[in-house]
């Protein structure tokens, strides 16, 4: 186990493809080193603590399962993962496991696979057996409709919050950018937040289960492509960030039937052509503003995947801060958050050559867990500098 403080140069490599520099400490905060937990994983995705227990469950986009070992640092391969389509974006991607995992082993998953019409993000859960290495009985609970003929903006995180199972989708990258667009098509459950019980039905109390046409399954819509959704401990709120169009990338609270705009309200621009398509959030426009969000163009945007709340005692300063990837800038954004007012990002892990593809905070230890993206790919974790270990 390797060991970079945060304060200091770092002087080795990551791989081949993952080179580290120098890592500059938040300002008035801790510091933290870097501790490298396995490296060569295969396109990661999605991670997930295995309940009472610091092992992690972790997805590959060509449809490997992996069981990290905190006892030994070992990544041992997980039998029963569902076929995929891994083209473009696809692939397998989140991973959760069920609140009452004690009673029943259930993990959810979500994937890419063919339908009619093209692909489409499946949700399905099985049993989990960590002795065995195995996953049992997966059964596919929901597949996001219609269909697309498309490689990109599949979402998709799961998130389980206030008794019911949300899950994120993506616009599958449609370029139309007017009204007819297809995360403003209640029929059509691209670009929005599906809400679900904890058995996969539509819950009654859902905003368009009684609406003409509607997506029963639809909690809100008008999203692009959601990568990093989290609840917000000790509150009844529901973060998630999702990319803009070349920038306007946002950090939105869900509301429930909320029309987060896109794209008829957004802050990014065509990426051919460099104009904007559509008029930035204005008020009384209808639509739900972001919290929080990127101008226009590629210099200073946050692609993000993965979000998680920093809780515990392992970083005091950062205790209620959240934490997001950003993949194109390579980093980890930490942000202070008053109500749902939000502080631009401290970056961790700067320097170091890594996608942020998804990160966790430990519930037994408080460290937070990174994984990056790409072949090859590591697992590392940020600790204390006098956490020991």
């Amino acid at each position: 186990m390797i060991r970079t403080p945060a304060t200091a140069t770092a002087a080795r490599t990551l791989g081949a493809a993952f080179v580290a520099l120098t890592l500059v400490a938040p300002a008035a905060a801790q510091d933290y080193e870097v501790e490298v937990l396995a490296e060569g994983l295969d396109r990661p995705w999605g991670m997930a603590f295995v309940p009472g227990t610091g092992d992690l469950l972790i997805t590959g986009r060509g449809g490997a399962l992996m069981l990290w070992q905190s006892g030994t640092g070992n990544v041992v391969p997980v039998a029963g993962a569902p076929s995929v389509d891994a083209r473009g974006q696809g692939g397998l991607l989140d991973v959760a496991f069920a609140p009452d995992f004690d009673t029943t082993g259930h993990v959810w998953l979500t994937w890419v696979d063919a339908v009619p019409g093209g692909s489409t993000t499946h949700l399905g859960r099985g049993t989990f057996d960590a002795d065995a290495r195995a996953l049992t009985g997966l059964e596919t609970v929901f597949r996001v409709s219609p269909g697309v003929d498309s490689r990109g903006h599949f979402g998709s995180r799961i998130v389980f919050h206030d008794g019911h199972l949300f899950m994120s989708t993506g616009d599958r990258n449609f370029k139309d950018f007017g009204p007819d667009h297809i995360a403003q098509d209640l029929s059509s459950e691209n670009g929005a937040v599906i809400r679900l019980t904890l058995d996969g039905a539509v819950p009654a109390d859902n905003p368009f289960v009684d609406t003409p046409g509607a997506a029963p399954a639809i909690w809100s819509y008008g999203h692009r492509n959601i990568q990093a959704m989290a609840a917000r401990p000790g509150t009844d709120e529901l973060w998630l960030a999702e990319h803009g169009e070349a920038g306007g990338d946002e950090i939105n609270v869900v509301e429930r039937g909320g029309n987060f705009g896109w794209p008829l309200a957004a802050y990014g621009v065509n990426y051919r052509t460099g104009q904007p398509f559509s008029p930035t959030h204005q008020p009384g426009d209808g639509f739900v503003a972001p919290v929080y969000h990127w101008p226009a163009g590629r210099t200073d945007h946050f692609p993000p995947s993965g979000m998680a709340w920093v809780t515990g005692d392992a970083f005091p300063d950062w205790e209620g801060h959240l934490l997001v990837g950003n993949l194109f800038h390579r980093y980890l954004g930490l942000f202070a958050v008053d109500g749902q007012t939000v502080s631009p990002p401290v970056r961790l892990l700067d320097g170091q050559g890594l996608r942020i593809r998804d990160v966790a905070v430990g519930p037994q230890d408080g460290l937070i867990y990174v994984l990056a993206d790409g072949e090859g790919a590591p697992l590392v974790r940020l600790a204390p500098p006098d956490a020991g270990g």
